[in-house]
């Protein structure tokens, strides 16, 4: 059996269920395949989509004067030879083709026919049209993107969490950076026995996704629920248009960040910028029925258990080996911790991240691909459990926004969780505390927006360029002039540097402009051309990274100076901002392009 009708009993080609709608510019899925209802809308899961597989037929099977003259019949290779009953055009299909057929050379026999394409031609369409429906599904109480269709637009929550994310989709010269929020709140007939009874919902499972500005690499960074932060002031939206100021708490769990307090998804994308100096872009929160629903509507989910587990909290009861599971199943294997590694959330997380990594395959198999069918399921069963940010709060954003995350290809994709250590505080620790060095090290990886894996690209290609400015002859620190911002969220970062560069490092010509007009994420050093030698002297006094560098296109005249502007990656004066070349080799790692077992 082809690629094409791979699982499918009527030979269909998959590519022929997406049909364009001129109206509003969309694909829709055409699920109906039988012949003699085809004139009528498809009715699947209680949603209607638009059915185009031709023109109508006059009662004797041909085709009426109108449909003859100035349009060209959409072939069903499966019914040839067949009359399959009267049909029904997506309004303003008509106007594609020409008054002499298809354009072009598109058909060789009748006028108005198309040829049949070959087998590769419609596989490559159908991969083309169907992954551009969905961009990631990462479940283990989370979930990701899914590229929708507006009959879709009802089934999603929105939140407006204000300036905490981007009102954008996404910027075409940027990382892309969500949030994936799986709450501890129970909801949906059957989730008594999980979570915390009554609770308004607490950020349970939570993994930053972040994107490469090339697109060719992710990392989905988990930081764990029970991780003892400090959580900042926050600006809520209230029913009626207003905001409310939640107020900032320190050296609680990662978890109360959302729920408590009246806190939002906004109140956690704050919480993760605070901790990893990353701002968060949006947010997709689901709850448990989102495992269920999800890892049902994809046909199961692949795993495999190193030893037998019998949970009697989870109620998990499977033998060794290779499993598929879905529904309860599914939920009680993301949720159990006390059958793997330490018995801990941590081993948990990285019991989740598998079932993450198997679930984002068989998203992309030819399985789910090539089946209209369960991609439709798949759609319906994410729109309903999403709660989404405005900024991505429609079908056609996230389209867009899916559109940029299916170019990752899963080989390129890396999961890792924040490096942590046991609380000190506790007699006997439950929760964790920041491993310093090798959080930041990482932290500041993923600031850079440096791939944990090894990626060939345009962007390694423009790196080293960007890297080559900071090679060359350096200034003596005496003649090094630089006007200092803070544009970062160091309070008086840009005096203490100041103090530091004049005092450590022997620059005395540089001064505090105090804070800079506009927040930013990343510091920069402008410098004119004749500046060169000032400028790589001060990158390496503060570990600048190349992206930091940018070089004016005219010199500069006098005593003019230098301009550093210090951003969000900015940790404090005599701390390098640069991170490593390549993630360290003791911090946690796991490619979503290879199954692991359970231990």
């Amino acid at each position: 059996m082809d690629a094409q009708s791979r699982g499918r009993a009527d030979g269909i080609d998959p590519a022929d269920q997406w049909v364009l709608n001129p109206q509003t510019g969309d694909y829709e899925l055409r699920l109906n395949h039988s012949g003699g209802d085809s004139g009528e809308t498809s009715r699947t899961s209680g949603a209607r989509v638009p059915n185009s597989r031709g023109p109508a037929r006059d009662s004797a099977g041909g085709r009426g004067s109108a449909s003859r003259e100035g349009r060209g019949e959409r072939r069903n290779p499966a019914h040839d030879g067949q009359d399959p009953g009267p049909k029904r055009e997506v309004p303003g299909q008509r106007s594609r083709r020409s008054a002499n057929g298809p354009r072009g050379q598109e058909s060789s026999g009748p006028a108005g026919r198309r040829s049949r394409k070959a087998p590769k031609a419609r596989r490559k369409k159908a991969l083309l049209w169907t992954g551009g429906t969905m961009a990631f599904v990462l479940v283990g109480l989370s979930v990701g993107g899914y590229a929708l269709y507006q009959h879709f637009n009802g089934n999603l929550n929105t939140v407006d969490v204000g300036g905490a994310g981007n009102k954008n989709v996404f910027d075409n010269d940027a990382p892309v950076n969500i949030l994936i929020i799986g709450t501890d709140k129970r909801t949906g007939k059957g989730n008594e026995g999980y979570g915390d009874k009554g609770s308004v919902g607490h950020a349970d499972t939570n993994i930053l996704f972040h994107v490469s500005e090339d697109r060719t690499n992710a990392t989905a960074l988990s930081i764990p629920r029970d991780l003892i932060t400090d959580i900042p002031d926050c600006k809520v939206k209230q029913p009626d248009g207003s905001e409310k100021l939640v107020p900032g708490t320190e050296n609680v769990r990662f978890n109360q960040s959302l729920g408590q307090e009246g806190r939002n998804a906004g109140c956690t994308m704050e919480t993760v910028r605070e901790i990893t100096g990353i701002k968060v872009d949006h947010f997709m929160m689901v709850d448990f029925n989102a495992v269920k629903e999800l890892s049902t509507a994809v046909g199961g989910v692949e795993i495999c258990l190193a030893k037998p587990v019998k949970d009697p909290d989870s109620h998990l009861n499977l033998p060794a080996g290779e499993h598929r599971i879905q529904g309860e199943d599914a939920l009680a294997f993301v949720r159990t911790r006390h059958s793997f590694g330490n018995h801990g959330d941590l081993d948990r997380i990285k019991v989740q991240q598998q079932f993450i990594a198997s679930m984002i395959r068989q998203m992309q198999s030819d399985d789910t691909l090539t089946s209209p069918t369960k991609l439709y399921k798949l759609a319906d069963a994410a729109t309903k459990a999403l709660t989404v940010d405005t900024g991505i709060g429609t079908g056609t954003k996230l389209a867009s926004l899916a559109q940029e995350l299916s170019k990752v290809n899963t080989k390129n994709i890396t999961f890792t969780t924040v490096p942590v250590l046991d609380n000190p505080a506790e007699k006997t620790p439950v929760t964790v505390v920041l491993n310093p060095p090798k959080a930041d090290a990482l932290f500041a990886m993923m600031r850079d927006d440096t791939s944990l894996t090894e990626v060939k690209s345009k962007k390694k290609a423009a790196k080293s360029k960007q890297d080559a400015l900071l090679k060359g002859s350096k200034a003596a620190a005496a003649d090094v002039r630089v006007d200092v911002y803070n544009g970062g969220k160091v309070p008086g970062a840009a005096q203490a540097t100041v103090v530091w560069l004049q005092n450590e490092q022997g620059v005395l010509k540089s001064t505090n402009k105090a804070n800079a007009p506009a927040k930013v994420a990343k510091t920069t050093l402008e410098y004119a051309p004749n500046q060169a030698d000032q400028a790589r002297a001060l990158a390496a006094m503060m570990g600048l990274p190349g992206s930091a560098m940018k070089k004016g296109t005219t010199d500069a005249e006098g005593l003019q100076a230098m301009v550093l502007t210090l951003g969000d990656d900015f940790k404090g004066a005599g701390t390098p901002i640069t991170g490593p070349a390549k993630v360290p080799d003791d911090i946690q790692q796991a490619n979503a392009d290879k199954a692991e077992c359970a231990k």
